[in-house]
């Protein structure tokens, strides 16, 4: 936004500070300057930052009260002198069918107007402005836009029938606009019209058939206050964005309009004309009640105090300080016992609603720059949730064995949470919901990560492997229960591909292995995947039978995995297999995680020894593993397998039997192990694997 210095310190005689200074101290009270550009005898041109909140500082009027409030300057009132009026039996007919879209109207009729050029004041600072100059009843209207930020209209009022109505659009009118547009306006339009056609659309722009023209003799004057809201949907419906519709969308002044109506008749007046009868001001008491008529605020000075801290100055942020700093920005505070004031805000600052809003009106206006650099009082220490550990595991598992992480709403639909709640009527139904698609709390993560493996394969992305650790909800509204849990879900290949390696296609398997890496990071008596039989029913619904199982630790069931349903896959439009699973980490986390266990190297040689045994084909290597473990020998350290031979011929191996190459290892933590200490070992070895069925091979 551009701003001319000169045109602020018409509004305060008393500033005397360099523009340069000036641009620093509204930048540091968030009225931010992002440019200054000399213009010599004209002053400067600030090119200006203004936060969308802030609506009432989009003008040279709003800026220079925020001035006024840091330098505790006198703001120069508005110069409005208007001629008496001609008077007339009955005022201008204006009538309001939408009281809840439109909270103000005001019209004015201007008779015997000319249409000339702007000049003076007007045009030297539409020129430095860059703004393009019209005629002087349109260039009043934006003038005063710049001035004091309220949107205003002119009308020809020659080409108006009846009077005004403002009202909500009929289906299937259509309007061309000022930019020369014809629309169709839609039944959720505000729009101003006559009696028998549209005249512009509320708040955003105005009609082509009655735009002021060189022929224009007799004018009608607007200003209004039109509800947010209304303008937005409007402005984004038709695809435009105006200045009007910039300030009217994020809350215009509502005292401003008759205001604005004066600035603009006394501009066009200049040129001739008079004024027929008096101001017709249309008040809707509810608007009023909600923009300008605003309860009281409660605030207490210890308060201020207390949460803004030291200053540079000893004394600190005083009541008198307090009280300067609001009364100059246009609030009125009265007195309620001790330090406690009920503070009136004004009717142009709609950002201010709460006591912590005027403490930091306080804190800006004062200047965040002579605050004390202190740091906040704090007592204790950061607090890690109790299975933060467990948590971390699981994830810097499943980033090892190249899922990635992600993260889903919290919240989902009926649909959603009616199929997925692990137990029936769970789910926690939302108050006031965003929409439909999120009226509920998630009971469970797995519509989540459908969601976003959806959403990947929509966009190309066919191979997808994602997990989830997150909180799901179920109980009801007044009591609302919150548990861990992780969803993790995979389509298409998991892994790079490589001139070595070729990346997995992802199926029930790649699950289950990591399902069962995630179950060993945790000691438990038993773990295993049980897979139901088809006709068991148990599995929960949105899973495939037969190609999907349940992980259980010591009895509990802590989560389900596998392909997903073909009837969900269909209704989500997934072309391709969907494998998904969640674990219920709060029974997981019952389980401790295993600690893992290191001791001292030997410092003394190993010895290795292979032994050669033929055994029976029944004879499996679970039995023979668990005979050599029954030697106890503390000095075995390695038992394995290394070698299967058969001969189907039956020549060198007997038929029925296969050749077994045992290789151990042996190390003492003591000493260097002798001839007749390896001796000892492997003859029990031989006797062991003998009572087994075995014999040595020769």
């Amino acid at each position: 936004m551009k701003i001319l210095s000169n045109w602020l310190r018409s509004y305060l005689p008393e500033l005397e500070l360099a523009d340069k200074k000036l641009a620093e101290d509204l930048t540091l009270r968030g009225i931010a300057v992002e440019g200054i550009f000399d213009l010599g005898a004209h002053g400067s041109l600030f090119d200006m930052d203004i936060t969308t909140n802030r609506v009432d500082a989009m003008n040279h009027y709003g800026i220079a009260r925020e001035i006024a409030a840091i330098y505790n300057l006198q703001l120069q009132p508005l110069q409005i002198e208007l001629p008496a009026a001609r008077p007339v039996n009955d005022p201008y007919p204006i009538t309001i069918e939408a009281p809840e879209l439109c909270g103000r109207f005001t019209a004015r009729v201007l008779r015997d107007i000319k249409i000339t050029p702007s000049h003076g004041l007007i045009a030297e600072r539409f020129r430095l402005l860059e703004q393009k100059l019209i005629s002087n009843a349109v260039d009043a209207t934006n003038y005063v836009t710049l001035a004091i930020g309220q949107p205003t209209h002119t009308f020809d009022l020659d080409k108006l029938e009846g009077g005004i109505v403002v009202r909500l659009a009929r289906k299937g009118e259509r309007l061309r606009t000022l930019d020369g547009v014809e629309r169709e306006l839609d039944p959720d339009d505000l729009v101003v019209a006559d009696h028998s056609k549209p005249l512009g659309i509320a708040g955003v722009m105005g009609g082509w058939d009655s735009m002021i023209t060189a022929e224009t003799r007799n004018i009608l004057v607007e200003a209004a206050w039109f509800d947010p809201a209304a303008v937005r949907r409007s402005a984004r419906r038709h695809g435009l964005h105006t200045d009007a519709s910039h300030r009217f969308e994020r809350g215009a002044h509502f005292n401003a309009p008759p205001v604005a109506n004066a600035l603009v008749s006394q501009i066009v007046l200049e040129a001739g004309g008079e004024i027929e009868g008096g101001l017709v001001d249309i008040v809707i008491l509810d608007a009023q009640a909600r923009a300008a008529n605003r309860p009281a605020i409660r605030l207490q000075v210890s308060e201020v105090q207390r949460i803004l801290g030291a200053t540079e100055d000893p004394a600190g942020i005083t009541a008198e300080t307090t009280e300067s700093v609001l009364s100059a920005l246009g609030c009125k505070l009265e007195k309620s016992g001790g330090d406690e004031y009920a503070v009136t805000l004004p009717s142009w600052r709609l950002d201010l609603d709460r006591e912590i809003d005027l403490i930091e009106e306080v804190a800006r206006v004062y200047g965040y720059n002579r605050f004390a650099n202190t740091l906040p009082d704090f007592a204790g220490s950061v607090v890690e949730l109790p299975f933060a550990g467990k948590e971390q595991t699981l994830r810097r598992t499943l980033l090892a064995l190249g899922w990635n992480e992600a993260v889903s709403s919290t919240f989902c639909s009926v649909t959603d949470a009616v199929t997925f709640a692990p137990q029936p009527d769970s789910a926690v139904k939302i108050g006031n919901p965003l929409n439909e698609e999120a009226g509920m709390l998630r009971p469970s993560l797995v519509p989540g990560m459908l969601t976003m493996l959806g959403g990947n394969l929509n966009r190309d992305i066919e191979n997808v492997a994602l997990f989830e650790l997150g909180t799901a909800f179920s109980g009801t509204t007044d009591k609302v229960e919150e548990r861990p849990a992780l969803a993790f879900g995979a389509t298409g290949h998991l892994g790079a591909s490589s001139p070595f390696h070729q990346p997995e296609a992802v199926d029930f398997y790649t699950l289950k292995g990591a399902v069962e890496e995630l179950l060993s990071k945790f000691s438990a008596r038993s773990k295993y995947i049980d897979a139901f039989p088809i006709e068991s029913g148990l599995l929960p619904e949105w899973l495939h039978p037969g190609r999907a199982a349940r992980a259980v630790i010591d009895g509990i069931t802590v989560g389900y995995f596998g392909q997903l349903h073909p009837n969900e896959a269909q209704q989500r439009k997934l072309k391709q297999p969907v494998y998904i699973g969640e674990l219920y980490l709060d029974r997981l986390y019952r389980q401790s995680l295993r600690q893992p266990a290191a001791g001292e190297l030997s410092r003394y040689p190993a010895v290795r020894r292979d032994f050669s045994f033929v055994f029976p084909d029944m004879v499996k290597w679970g039995e023979i593993d668990a005979a050599l473990e029954s030697l106890a020998i503390p000095e075995l350290t390695a038992i394995e397998p290394k070698e299967v031979l058969r001969d189907p011929k039956g020549l060198r191996i007997p038929t029925g039997h296969y050749s077994l190459l045992i290789g151990t290892v042996f190390q003492s933590e003591a000493r260097t192990l002798r001839d007749d200490d390896l001796q000892a070992f492997s003859s029990a070895i031989v006797q062991v694997l003998k009572s087994k069925g075995g014999h040595l091979r020769t």
